[in-house]
């Protein structure tokens, strides 16, 4: 099992969740307006007056197949929409109740 986080621009989430549905991943907990500046470039999403954009984030547990699908497709997602912001995170699952 492995738990993926992902944060990205907030006007990418619905794109987010549309990979999740065609990839039948259903269960997730989200985070909305969340600030973050990405390590080598792009723009701040800070919600203020300089930078006003933010980013929503989530973390899901999936089979490790699952989540290297899962990632490729995120990572597709931010080739073609690489401004805008994506970052995703896979983890180690070793126990879950």
């Amino acid at each position: 099992m492995k738990a993926v986080f992902l944060s990205c621009n907030q006007s990418m989430f619905d794109a987010v969740m549309d990979i999740m549905d065609d990839m039948d991943i259903t269960g997730f907990t989200g985070w909305e307006e969340l600030m973050g500046r990405g390590t080598n470039d792009g723009e701040p999403h800070l919600g203020n007056h300089a930078w006003p954009t933010m980013n929503s984030a989530l973390i899901s547990v999936m089979e490790d197949e699952k989540a290297a699908q899962f990632l490729a497709a995120l990572k597709q997602l931010d080739d073609e929409n690489h401004k805008q912001g994506l970052r995703a995170f896979a983890w180690p699952v070793t126990d879950m109740i």
